[in-house]
């Protein structure tokens, strides 16, 4: 399907304030999606190959990722 096939709108997103066009229906909702579990910030981790090796291996073991798997390990050592 086209671009112009479909009907658009214009309009301002509320935490955005950029003006955009947005199809009339679907698109993002207010309140959709994943909940936040916390604030994200970046980090570059360098660790040696057989740890990342290590820490894969335990992703494919719990199916977990790798944020998840770091996460829990950060997490049990600082609330002891």
């Amino acid at each position: 399907m086209e671009l112009d096939e479909k009907k658009l709108k214009l309009g301002i997103p509320k935490n955005e304030g950029q003006l955009s066009m947005m199809f009339t229906r679907g698109g993002p909702r207010e309140g959709a999606g994943r909940k936040s579990i916390g604030e994200t910030k970046k980090v570059s981790l360098t660790l040696s190959q057989e740890i990342w090796d290590e820490l894969d291996k335990r992703c494919s073991q719990q199916h977990c990722s790798r944020s998840e798997l770091l996460r829990g390990m950060i997490e049990a050592c600082l609330t002891k």
